[in-house]
């Protein structure tokens, strides 16, 4: 059944008139007063009937790009790519399409509310890029706002993230088991059997799986994995240098260092530099993704390559209708071992 204004007015306990006002944003309300109203559109998913052009239209000319950190060169590839798919005519009437680029800060409420207005503003496409929460709650909650979003003829496509089952989203979603496994076999390969492992923060499936191929190549070498050897932290480079000192004090042995990600692998190679140690002689090091910088970097990096904006620009042409969506919704998208100078033969 349809949610209207007074459902929304009744619940608030306001008249119709002041719910009108909270969401339009055209008149003073008090504070408590905005609060309750707001509350009342969330707890009844009430959609807003939009700009009076939207109205007579099933979506609008709006596409929503959720992205945790758009600074971030990983998720800013990817957005760069949707959006150039986005671009020209093919919006109602002909008309050019506009792509809003939303920032979450990784911030899982946010997540929800850009899906919220992305949904009252009828949009026609939402692509939702990077790692989801690992959260069972707000796991349930995004499920059920994709699902709102597709029933309402929104075209909704995950892109680096793992399948929403049942929400009418498509998903091409990366290899991080097999990347993350392909690159410690590498360093196995190499004789390493000391191997520090940074990894992102806990609560990300990116940071699950690629630890867990991680995990799967140690195991199918017979190396015993070190408690000590694992330290979470944030994606990015001061992480990297942090917790690169700290898998130093917990076993100055190690003889590589395999990171979360390329941002991360920099600070550690900071770390290692500061710390008197060589890269490959001493300690050699392995990112994630093959950001822009990677093969720049003094030795450049050993890594695995994500086609980002191959990814990305698919995404764009399957959320625009223009390419027809992989078989059963699902396409696995895989990386490729990158190797270069930080990765040798361990000491001694």
């Amino acid at each position: 059944m349809t949610v209207t204004l007074a459902d929304v007015a009744a619940r608030a306990q306001v008249s119709p008139a002041t719910v009108s006002r909270v969401l339009n944003g055209n008149y003073p309300v008090a504070a408590s007063t905005r609060e309750r109203v707001l509350k009342a559109v969330d707890e009844l998913d009430y959609v807003l009937n939009g700009p009076a052009s939207a109205l007579a239209a099933a979506t609008s000319d709006l596409v929503g790009i959720l992205v945790n950190d758009i600074a971030d060169p990983f998720f800013g590839i990817m957005a760069s790519a949707i959006q150039s798919e986005i671009g020209g005519p093919g919006g109602r009437a002909g008309g050019e399409r506009l792509a809003v680029v939303c920032n979450t800060g990784g911030v899982p409420e946010r997540e929800l509310t850009y899906l919220t207005l992305l949904q009252r503003q009828r949009a026609a496409a939402v692509v939702l890029t990077g790692g989801a929460v690992e959260d069972a709650t707000h796991k349930a909650a995004v499920a059920a706002k994709l699902r709102k979003l597709a029933e309402a003829g929104t075209r909704v496509v995950l892109c680096g993230r793992p399948p929403a089952p049942e929400t009418g989203a498509i998903a091409l979603t990366f290899d991080n088991r097999g990347g993350g496994r392909e690159l410690t076999e590498h360093l196995l390969g190499l004789g390493h059997r000391r191997l520090g492992y940074i990894a992102g923060p806990e609560e990300r499936t990116t940071t699950r799986h690629r630890l867990e191929g991680h995990r799967a190549a140690l195991a199918a070498h017979g190396v015993a994995e070190d408690p000590r050897w694992t330290v979470h932290g944030r994606y990015d480079r001061q992480s990297g240098y942090e917790a690169t000192l700290e898998l130093l004090r917990r076993d100055p042995s190690l003889t590589a260092v395999v990171a979360a990600n390329d941002s991360v692998a920099l600070g550690a190679c900071a770390a290692l530099r500061d710390s008197g140690l060589r890269i490959p002689g001493d300690v050699s090091v392995a990112g994630f993704d093959d950001l822009p910088f990677s093969i720049d970097a003094v030795p450049s990096l050993t890594t695995v390559r994500l086609p980002l904006a191959e990814a990305g620009a698919r995404a764009g042409r399957i959320a625009m209708g223009r390419e027809e969506p992989p078989p059963g919704g699902i396409a696995t998208v895989r990386g490729e071992l990158m190797v270069r100078g930080s990765s040798g033969v361990p000491r001694g």
